[in-house]
Protein backbone atom coordinates (compact mmCIF):
# COMPACT_ATOMS: atom_id res chain seq x y z
CA UNK A 1 0.00 0.00 0.00
CA UNK A 2 1.39 3.40 -1.02
CA UNK A 3 2.14 5.66 1.89
CA UNK A 4 0.31 8.99 1.69
CA UNK A 5 2.38 12.13 2.16
CA UNK A 6 1.72 14.14 5.34
CA UNK A 7 -0.58 17.15 5.11
CA UNK A 8 1.62 20.17 5.85
CA UNK A 9 0.02 22.97 7.86
CA UNK A 10 1.04 26.62 8.08
CA UNK A 11 -0.48 28.54 10.98
CA UNK A 12 -0.71 32.33 10.75
CA UNK A 13 -1.37 33.87 14.13
CA UNK A 14 -0.50 32.22 17.43
CA UNK A 15 -2.88 33.85 19.87
CA UNK A 16 -5.19 31.78 22.03
CA UNK A 17 -6.83 29.89 19.15
CA UNK A 18 -3.67 29.51 17.09
CA UNK A 19 -1.69 28.00 19.94
CA UNK A 20 -4.60 25.74 20.92
CA UNK A 21 -4.78 24.49 17.32
CA UNK A 22 -1.09 23.65 17.29
CA UNK A 23 -1.39 21.91 20.66
CA UNK A 24 -4.29 19.73 19.47
CA UNK A 25 -2.45 18.70 16.32
CA UNK A 26 0.66 17.88 18.38
CA UNK A 27 -1.00 16.18 21.34
CA UNK A 28 -3.50 14.21 19.27
CA UNK A 29 -1.21 13.48 16.31
CA UNK A 30 -1.75 9.71 16.40
CA UNK A 31 -5.52 10.04 16.74
CA UNK A 32 -5.68 12.59 13.92
CA UNK A 33 -3.52 10.42 11.64
CA UNK A 34 -5.70 7.38 12.32
CA UNK A 35 -8.90 9.30 11.58
CA UNK A 36 -7.81 10.88 8.32
CA UNK A 37 -5.42 8.24 7.00
CA UNK A 38 -2.34 10.43 6.89
CA UNK A 39 -0.12 12.44 9.17
CA UNK A 40 -1.02 16.08 9.74
CA UNK A 41 2.05 18.11 10.55
CA UNK A 42 2.53 21.81 11.43
CA UNK A 43 5.53 22.81 9.32
CA UNK A 44 5.45 26.63 9.33
CA UNK A 45 4.22 29.18 11.87
CA UNK A 46 3.75 32.89 11.28
CA UNK A 47 4.36 34.72 14.55
CA UNK A 48 5.10 38.43 14.59
CA UNK A 49 7.04 38.23 17.86
CA UNK A 50 8.77 35.69 20.07
CA UNK A 51 6.66 33.63 22.46
CA UNK A 52 9.22 31.82 24.66
CA UNK A 53 6.52 29.69 26.28
CA UNK A 54 5.10 28.44 22.95
CA UNK A 55 6.06 25.06 21.58
CA UNK A 56 5.89 24.82 17.80
CA UNK A 57 7.71 21.50 17.57
CA UNK A 58 9.87 21.29 14.44
CA UNK A 59 7.95 23.97 12.58
CA UNK A 60 9.74 26.81 10.86
CA UNK A 61 8.88 30.23 12.34
CA UNK A 62 8.56 33.40 10.24
CA UNK A 63 7.91 36.96 11.33
CA UNK A 64 6.14 37.74 8.04
CA UNK A 65 2.88 35.79 7.76
CA UNK A 66 3.00 36.24 3.99
CA UNK A 67 5.99 33.88 3.97
CA UNK A 68 3.67 31.16 5.27
CA UNK A 69 1.08 31.90 2.58
CA UNK A 70 3.73 31.58 -0.16
CA UNK A 71 5.65 28.61 1.26
CA UNK A 72 5.71 25.77 -1.33
CA UNK A 73 6.11 23.29 1.53
CA UNK A 74 2.72 24.23 3.05
CA UNK A 75 -0.50 22.57 1.84
CA UNK A 76 -3.00 24.30 4.14
CA UNK A 77 -2.82 27.84 5.52
CA UNK A 78 -4.69 28.36 8.79
CA UNK A 79 -5.55 32.05 9.17
CA UNK A 80 -6.05 33.01 12.83
CA UNK A 81 -4.85 36.61 12.71
CA UNK A 82 -8.25 38.28 12.85
CA UNK A 83 -9.32 41.54 11.27
CA UNK A 84 -10.09 42.12 7.62
CA UNK A 85 -6.88 43.62 6.20
CA UNK A 86 -3.77 41.49 6.69
CA UNK A 87 -5.89 38.37 7.09
CA UNK A 88 -7.61 39.08 3.77
CA UNK A 89 -4.26 39.41 2.00
CA UNK A 90 -2.94 36.22 3.59
CA UNK A 91 -5.94 34.24 2.41
CA UNK A 92 -5.82 35.64 -1.13
CA UNK A 93 -2.12 34.90 -1.50
CA UNK A 94 -2.53 31.39 -0.08
CA UNK A 95 -5.37 30.57 -2.47
CA UNK A 96 -3.50 32.03 -5.43
CA UNK A 97 -0.56 29.78 -4.51
CA UNK A 98 -2.83 26.72 -4.63
CA UNK A 99 -3.22 26.21 -0.89
CA UNK A 100 -6.31 25.23 1.02
CA UNK A 101 -7.35 27.77 3.65
CA UNK A 102 -8.95 27.31 7.08
CA UNK A 103 -10.10 30.32 9.09
CA UNK A 104 -12.07 31.31 12.19
CA UNK A 105 -12.54 34.85 10.89
CA UNK A 106 -16.29 35.57 10.73
CA UNK A 107 -15.86 39.26 9.87
CA UNK A 108 -13.64 38.43 6.91
CA UNK A 109 -15.97 35.72 5.60
CA UNK A 110 -19.05 37.93 6.04
CA UNK A 111 -17.44 40.91 4.30
CA UNK A 112 -15.21 39.30 1.66
CA UNK A 113 -16.38 35.69 1.56
CA UNK A 114 -18.06 35.91 -1.85
CA UNK A 115 -14.80 36.98 -3.48
CA UNK A 116 -12.64 34.50 -1.57
CA UNK A 117 -15.00 31.57 -2.17
CA UNK A 118 -15.13 32.28 -5.91
CA UNK A 119 -11.32 32.52 -5.97
CA UNK A 120 -10.97 29.24 -4.06
CA UNK A 121 -13.38 27.42 -6.38
CA UNK A 122 -11.57 28.77 -9.45
CA UNK A 123 -8.22 27.71 -7.96
CA UNK A 124 -9.45 24.21 -7.05
CA UNK A 125 -8.75 24.55 -3.33
CA UNK A 126 -10.91 24.37 -0.23
CA UNK A 127 -11.92 27.32 1.94
CA UNK A 128 -13.23 26.17 5.33
CA UNK A 129 -14.63 28.29 8.17
CA UNK A 130 -16.42 26.04 10.67
CA UNK A 131 -14.85 27.97 13.56
CA UNK A 132 -16.19 31.31 12.29
CA UNK A 133 -19.67 30.70 13.75
CA UNK A 134 -20.39 29.53 17.30
CA UNK A 135 -16.86 28.41 18.20
CA UNK A 136 -16.88 24.70 18.98
CA UNK A 137 -20.45 23.98 17.79
CA UNK A 138 -20.40 22.21 14.40
CA UNK A 139 -23.22 24.32 12.98
CA UNK A 140 -21.67 24.95 9.55
CA UNK A 141 -21.28 21.24 8.84
CA UNK A 142 -24.72 20.52 10.27
CA UNK A 143 -26.51 22.96 7.98
CA UNK A 144 -24.34 22.37 4.90
CA UNK A 145 -23.94 18.59 5.11
CA UNK A 146 -26.16 16.87 7.67
CA UNK A 147 -29.22 18.86 6.51
CA UNK A 148 -28.34 18.84 2.81
CA UNK A 149 -31.61 17.06 2.01
CA UNK A 150 -33.72 19.61 3.89
CA UNK A 151 -35.23 22.94 2.92
CA UNK A 152 -34.27 25.19 5.84
CA UNK A 153 -36.90 27.77 6.75
CA UNK A 154 -35.29 29.40 9.79
CA UNK A 155 -32.03 29.72 11.67
CA UNK A 156 -32.08 31.58 14.98
CA UNK A 157 -30.04 31.63 18.10
CA UNK A 158 -27.69 33.00 20.70
CA UNK A 159 -24.50 33.54 18.73
CA UNK A 160 -22.49 35.85 20.96
CA UNK A 161 -21.40 34.44 24.30
CA UNK A 162 -20.36 37.80 25.75
CA UNK A 163 -23.84 39.27 25.29
CA UNK A 164 -25.41 36.11 26.68
CA UNK A 165 -23.20 36.22 29.78
CA UNK A 166 -24.09 39.86 30.40
CA UNK A 167 -27.84 39.29 30.03
CA UNK A 168 -27.69 36.18 32.24
CA UNK A 169 -26.03 38.11 35.06
CA UNK A 170 -28.40 41.06 34.68
CA UNK A 171 -31.44 38.78 34.70
CA UNK A 172 -30.43 36.38 37.47
CA UNK A 173 -28.75 38.85 39.81
CA UNK A 174 -30.26 42.24 38.95
CA UNK A 175 -26.86 43.67 38.06
CA UNK A 176 -26.37 46.73 35.83
CA UNK A 177 -25.04 46.40 32.29
CA UNK A 178 -21.88 48.45 32.91
CA UNK A 179 -20.94 46.41 35.99
CA UNK A 180 -21.32 43.05 34.25
CA UNK A 181 -19.46 44.26 31.17
CA UNK A 182 -16.43 45.11 33.32
CA UNK A 183 -16.54 41.61 34.81
CA UNK A 184 -16.83 40.06 31.36
CA UNK A 185 -13.67 41.92 30.34
CA UNK A 186 -11.85 40.83 33.49
CA UNK A 187 -12.81 37.20 32.82
CA UNK A 188 -11.66 37.40 29.21
CA UNK A 189 -15.17 36.99 27.77
CA UNK A 190 -15.17 40.51 26.30
CA UNK A 191 -12.42 42.35 24.44
CA UNK A 192 -10.83 45.55 25.70
CA UNK A 193 -13.05 47.21 23.09
CA UNK A 194 -16.30 45.25 23.47
CA UNK A 195 -18.28 47.27 20.92
CA UNK A 196 -18.83 44.46 18.39
CA UNK A 197 -20.03 42.08 21.12
CA UNK A 198 -22.57 44.41 22.71
CA UNK A 199 -23.84 46.35 19.69
CA UNK A 200 -24.69 43.25 17.65
CA UNK A 201 -21.96 43.50 14.99
CA UNK A 202 -20.30 40.20 15.90
CA UNK A 203 -23.64 38.38 15.88
CA UNK A 204 -24.57 40.03 12.57
CA UNK A 205 -21.37 38.71 10.93
CA UNK A 206 -22.25 35.19 12.05
CA UNK A 207 -25.87 35.54 10.96
CA UNK A 208 -24.75 36.55 7.46
CA UNK A 209 -22.88 33.24 7.15
CA UNK A 210 -25.72 31.16 8.60
CA UNK A 211 -28.31 32.76 6.33
CA UNK A 212 -26.20 32.17 3.24
CA UNK A 213 -25.78 28.50 4.14
CA UNK A 214 -29.43 28.04 5.04
CA UNK A 215 -30.96 29.73 2.01
CA UNK A 216 -28.38 29.31 -0.75
CA UNK A 217 -27.85 33.05 -1.09
CA UNK A 218 -24.62 35.04 -1.48
CA UNK A 219 -23.13 36.49 1.68
CA UNK A 220 -24.59 39.94 2.33
CA UNK A 221 -22.79 41.93 5.01
CA UNK A 222 -25.23 44.87 4.92
CA UNK A 223 -28.39 42.76 5.16
CA UNK A 224 -28.98 42.26 8.91
CA UNK A 225 -30.73 44.93 10.92
CA UNK A 226 -29.13 45.06 14.36
CA UNK A 227 -29.74 46.31 17.85
CA UNK A 228 -27.41 45.86 20.81
CA UNK A 229 -27.96 45.20 24.49
CA UNK A 230 -26.60 48.46 25.91
CA UNK A 231 -30.01 49.99 26.63
CA UNK A 232 -31.45 46.99 28.47
CA UNK A 233 -32.06 47.38 32.21
CA UNK A 234 -32.31 44.82 35.01
CA UNK A 235 -35.86 46.05 35.57
CA UNK A 236 -36.95 45.10 32.07
CA UNK A 237 -35.36 41.68 32.36
CA UNK A 238 -37.14 41.22 35.70
CA UNK A 239 -40.49 42.37 34.29
CA UNK A 240 -40.03 39.91 31.43
CA UNK A 241 -39.50 37.06 33.90
CA UNK A 242 -42.64 37.92 35.83
CA UNK A 243 -44.55 37.68 32.53
CA UNK A 244 -43.08 34.26 31.76
CA UNK A 245 -40.30 35.33 29.39
CA UNK A 246 -36.52 35.53 29.27
CA UNK A 247 -34.61 38.18 27.31
CA UNK A 248 -31.92 36.89 24.95
CA UNK A 249 -29.85 38.62 22.28
CA UNK A 250 -30.71 36.68 19.13
CA UNK A 251 -29.74 36.49 15.51
CA UNK A 252 -32.73 35.47 13.38
CA UNK A 253 -32.75 34.54 9.69
CA UNK A 254 -36.14 33.41 8.41
CA UNK A 255 -37.53 32.67 4.96
CA UNK A 256 -40.79 34.46 4.23
CA UNK A 257 -42.03 33.62 0.75
CA UNK A 258 -39.44 34.78 -1.75
CA UNK A 259 -37.79 37.08 0.79
CA UNK A 260 -35.86 36.64 4.02
CA UNK A 261 -35.72 38.34 7.40
CA UNK A 262 -32.25 38.98 8.83
CA UNK A 263 -32.07 40.68 12.20
CA UNK A 264 -30.08 40.81 15.43
CA UNK A 265 -31.70 42.27 18.55
CA UNK A 266 -32.76 41.63 22.15
CA UNK A 267 -35.81 39.36 22.21
CA UNK A 268 -38.33 38.14 24.76
CA UNK A 269 -38.68 34.34 24.50
CA UNK A 270 -41.25 32.27 26.40
CA UNK A 271 -39.44 30.62 29.31
CA UNK A 272 -40.58 27.14 28.24
CA UNK A 273 -38.60 27.38 24.98
CA UNK A 274 -35.20 25.68 24.99
CA UNK A 275 -33.40 28.82 23.83
CA UNK A 276 -34.64 30.69 26.91
CA UNK A 277 -32.68 28.40 29.22
CA UNK A 278 -29.26 28.82 27.55
CA UNK A 279 -27.26 30.90 30.02
CA UNK A 280 -23.73 32.13 30.60
CA UNK A 281 -21.27 32.18 27.71
CA UNK A 282 -22.90 29.29 25.86
CA UNK A 283 -24.15 29.64 22.29
CA UNK A 284 -27.25 27.92 20.90
CA UNK A 285 -28.50 27.72 17.33
CA UNK A 286 -32.00 26.56 16.43
CA UNK A 287 -32.57 25.28 12.90
CA UNK A 288 -36.01 24.59 11.42
CA UNK A 289 -36.17 22.42 8.31
CA UNK A 290 -38.89 20.57 6.45
CA UNK A 291 -37.74 16.98 6.90
CA UNK A 292 -35.97 16.95 10.25
CA UNK A 293 -38.16 19.51 12.01
CA UNK A 294 -36.49 21.59 14.70
CA UNK A 295 -32.92 21.12 15.96
CA UNK A 296 -31.07 22.94 18.74
CA UNK A 297 -27.28 22.90 18.79
CA UNK A 298 -25.74 24.06 22.09
CA UNK A 299 -22.15 24.49 23.18
CA UNK A 300 -19.22 26.84 23.77
CA UNK A 301 -19.21 29.70 21.30
CA UNK A 302 -15.71 30.93 22.03
CA UNK A 303 -12.52 30.03 23.87
CA UNK A 304 -9.21 28.76 22.56
CA UNK A 305 -9.76 25.01 22.80
CA UNK A 306 -13.38 25.01 21.63
CA UNK A 307 -12.66 27.18 18.60
CA UNK A 308 -9.48 25.24 17.83
CA UNK A 309 -11.54 22.05 17.86
CA UNK A 310 -13.52 23.39 14.90
CA UNK A 311 -10.35 24.58 13.16
CA UNK A 312 -8.86 21.10 13.48
CA UNK A 313 -12.07 19.51 12.20
CA UNK A 314 -11.69 21.53 8.98
CA UNK A 315 -8.04 20.54 8.67
CA UNK A 316 -8.95 16.87 9.10
CA UNK A 317 -11.69 17.18 6.46
CA UNK A 318 -9.10 18.47 4.00
CA UNK A 319 -6.70 15.67 4.93
CA UNK A 320 -9.41 13.06 4.41
CA UNK A 321 -10.54 14.50 1.06
CA UNK A 322 -6.98 14.41 -0.37
CA UNK A 323 -7.50 17.63 -2.28
CA UNK A 324 -11.05 16.98 -3.50
CA UNK A 325 -12.80 20.33 -3.18
CA UNK A 326 -16.32 21.00 -1.98
CA UNK A 327 -18.49 24.08 -1.95
CA UNK A 328 -18.03 26.26 1.17
CA UNK A 329 -21.67 27.40 1.12
CA UNK A 330 -23.11 24.07 0.03
CA UNK A 331 -23.59 24.91 -3.66
CA UNK A 332 -21.29 26.48 -6.28
CA UNK A 333 -20.71 30.20 -5.83
CA UNK A 334 -22.18 30.89 -9.27
CA UNK A 335 -25.43 29.17 -8.32
CA UNK A 336 -26.07 31.20 -5.17
CA UNK A 337 -29.28 33.18 -5.64
CA UNK A 338 -29.70 36.63 -4.06
CA UNK A 339 -32.88 36.94 -2.02
CA UNK A 340 -34.53 40.27 -1.17
CA UNK A 341 -34.22 41.15 2.51
CA UNK A 342 -37.35 42.38 4.27
CA UNK A 343 -36.73 45.83 5.77
CA UNK A 344 -36.79 46.05 9.57
CA UNK A 345 -39.83 48.33 9.47
CA UNK A 346 -41.90 45.71 7.62
CA UNK A 347 -41.15 42.80 9.93
CA UNK A 348 -44.05 41.95 12.21
CA UNK A 349 -43.66 40.57 15.70
CA UNK A 350 -45.24 40.75 19.09
CA UNK A 351 -43.85 43.51 21.30
CA UNK A 352 -42.96 44.27 24.92
CA UNK A 353 -43.56 47.92 25.76
CA UNK A 354 -42.55 49.46 29.07
CA UNK A 355 -43.47 53.03 29.98
CA UNK A 356 -43.21 55.29 33.02
CA UNK A 357 -46.29 57.44 33.44
CA UNK A 358 -47.73 59.95 35.87
CA UNK A 359 -50.13 58.15 38.18
CA UNK A 360 -53.42 59.91 37.45
CA UNK A 361 -56.90 58.78 36.37
CA UNK A 362 -57.38 58.37 32.63
CA UNK A 363 -53.76 57.98 31.59
CA UNK A 364 -54.16 54.27 30.83
CA UNK A 365 -57.17 55.04 28.67
CA UNK A 366 -55.18 57.65 26.74
CA UNK A 367 -52.39 55.17 26.03
CA UNK A 368 -54.67 52.36 24.93
CA UNK A 369 -56.59 54.77 22.68
CA UNK A 370 -53.38 55.76 20.88
CA UNK A 371 -52.67 52.09 20.24
CA UNK A 372 -56.22 51.13 19.31
CA UNK A 373 -56.57 54.01 16.82
CA UNK A 374 -53.73 52.39 14.85
CA UNK A 375 -55.26 48.93 14.96
CA UNK A 376 -52.80 47.72 17.61
CA UNK A 377 -54.21 45.05 19.90
CA UNK A 378 -53.05 44.59 23.49
CA UNK A 379 -52.47 41.07 24.77
CA UNK A 380 -51.93 42.08 28.39
CA UNK A 381 -51.29 45.23 30.41
CA UNK A 382 -49.77 45.35 33.86
CA UNK A 383 -49.31 48.39 36.08
CA UNK A 384 -46.35 47.78 38.36
CA UNK A 385 -46.18 49.15 41.89
CA UNK A 386 -44.44 52.49 42.22
CA UNK A 387 -41.64 53.08 44.67
CA UNK A 388 -42.50 54.91 47.87
CA UNK A 389 -42.65 58.64 47.26
CA UNK A 390 -42.77 58.32 43.45
CA UNK A 391 -45.55 60.00 41.50
CA UNK A 392 -44.72 57.89 38.45
CA UNK A 393 -45.52 54.23 37.86
CA UNK A 394 -44.17 51.70 35.36
CA UNK A 395 -46.61 50.13 32.92
CA UNK A 396 -45.76 46.98 30.97
CA UNK A 397 -47.79 46.11 27.87
CA UNK A 398 -47.56 42.99 25.70
CA UNK A 399 -48.79 43.73 22.19
CA UNK A 400 -50.00 41.38 19.46
CA UNK A 401 -47.97 41.13 16.25
CA UNK A 402 -47.69 44.30 14.18
CA UNK A 403 -44.97 45.65 11.86
CA UNK A 404 -42.22 47.77 13.38
CA UNK A 405 -43.29 50.79 11.33
CA UNK A 406 -46.75 50.77 12.93
CA UNK A 407 -45.34 50.16 16.39
CA UNK A 408 -42.84 53.01 16.08
CA UNK A 409 -45.57 55.39 14.89
CA UNK A 410 -47.70 54.46 17.89
CA UNK A 411 -44.73 54.90 20.20
CA UNK A 412 -44.23 58.49 19.06
CA UNK A 413 -47.86 59.26 19.77
CA UNK A 414 -47.74 57.63 23.20
CA UNK A 415 -44.51 59.34 24.26
CA UNK A 416 -45.96 62.68 23.16
CA UNK A 417 -48.57 62.42 25.95
CA UNK A 418 -47.75 64.78 28.82
CA UNK A 419 -48.02 61.99 31.38
CA UNK A 420 -45.52 59.68 29.66
CA UNK A 421 -41.82 59.92 30.50
CA UNK A 422 -39.09 59.59 27.87
CA UNK A 423 -37.81 56.46 29.65
CA UNK A 424 -39.34 53.86 27.32
CA UNK A 425 -38.37 50.29 26.38
CA UNK A 426 -39.61 48.54 23.24
CA UNK A 427 -38.43 44.95 22.64
CA UNK A 428 -39.56 42.36 20.12
CA UNK A 429 -41.16 39.13 21.36
CA UNK A 430 -40.67 35.81 19.51
CA UNK A 431 -42.69 32.71 20.40
CA UNK A 432 -41.05 30.44 17.76
CA UNK A 433 -44.27 28.48 17.34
Amino acid sequence: MTEIEPLRIGVCGVGTVGLATINILQNQSSLVAARCGREVRVTHVGARRDHPDHNYGDAKVSRDVMDVARDPDVDVVVELIGGTTVAHEVMKIAIEHGKHVVTANKALIAEHGNQLIALAEASGVQLCFEAAVAGGIPVIKSVREALAGNAVSEVAGIINGTANFILTEMSNKGRAFEEVLLEAQALGYAEADPTFDVDGTDAAHKLVILASLAFGAPLSIDAPAKQGIQALTPEDLDYAKTLGYRVKHLGIARRAGGRIEMRVHPTLIPEDKQLAGIDGVLNAIMVKADAVGELLLVGPGAGGSATASSVCADIIDIARDHGVTGYPLGIPAGDLTPLPVIPWEEISSEWYLRLRVTDRPGVMSDITQKLASRGISIESLVQKASKEGDTDVPIVILIHAVPASLMNDAMKAVVALDEVQSDVALIRVESFD
